[in-house]
């Protein structure tokens, strides 16, 4: 039997839903601990009850940056490692280009971009004892073009891109892999709402997808087991877009 040891430990922000639960339940059914972090406490107990005694949910927000290195240190204190990091949790705002505040810019890049360098500086510091660990890194279609709208949001995920790039050259030398998903339109509560509203957004979305359809939040849990596990030991700092061709559609 499988020791403590030898089981993995993940930690996957924004677990409690949408792409994050999907990939906490691939990995749980692939036996590894897998710690889900959000801010709403009643989402995770339920998401905690779906996934079984493999996951356990903490109640954190992210946003708290000073509070991060407590967070990280008590959990690797109590799992004794962390073998993977994945950087899921993130916001969005929909609003014309000249009315965006910088307050709501820097509300996104707090949450989207300086949580998510927080978070891994704090993990990489126990991955490096180890000599191990591998990073997944969640961006977007926002970032692979122009999409309207979304400025902060298509910043954030920039800086992700960019991120996963440098961390990848600096970490791969000590054992640590960092890599990147960039899932196209998933159907998830989030994007049913934004785009069954504006069927003329989702016509268009369809039209560029060369496989025609949204995909299924599996899709990037497969695709976040694959980055995660030693199938990819020799794959670092990528960017794989899960979009059903739609980075590549015309």
């Amino acid at each position: 039997m499988e020791t403590n040891q030898q089981k993995k430990v993940a930690i996957v922000t924004g677990g409690a839903s949408g792409i994050g639960f999907a990939i906490s339940e691939k990995f749980v059914k692939n036996n590894i601990t897998t710690i889900i972090i959000g801010r709403n406490e009643e989402k995770l107990n339920n998401a905690k009850s779906q996934l079984g005694r493999l996951c356990e949910a903490v109640t954190f927000d992210l946003n708290e940056l000073s509070s991060i290195p407590e967070l990280i240190k008590n959990l690797v204190e109590k799992y004794s490692k962390i073998d993977i990091l994945v950087n899921n949790a993130g916001i969005n705002l929909k609003k014309e280009f000249t009315e965006v505040s910088d307050e709501d810019f820097q509300k996104i890049m707090l949450t989207n971009v300086e949580s998510i360098f927080s978070i891994s500086r704090e993990v990489v510091k126990s991955m490096i004892e180890n000599k191990s660990g591998s990073i997944v890194n969640i961006s977007s279609m926002a970032s692979q073009y122009g999409l309207p709208k979304v400025i902060a949001y298509s910043a954030s995920k920039g800086a992700i891109e960019a991120m996963t790039r440098a961390m990848a050259v600096e970490l791969s030398p000590k054992g640590i892999r960092v890599n990147c998903i960039a899932p196209g339109f998933i159907a998830t509560d989030m994007s049913a709402k934004a785009l069954n509203n504006d069927p003329e957004r989702k016509n268009k979305v369809l039209s560029r997808t060369p496989m025609g359809n949204l995909g299924a939040p599996s899709t990037i849990g497969d695709a976040a087991l694959f980055l995660a596990s030693e199938e990819s030991s020799y794959i670092t700092g990528v960017v794989l877009p899960v979009d059903g061709g739609n980075s590549i559609g015309f």
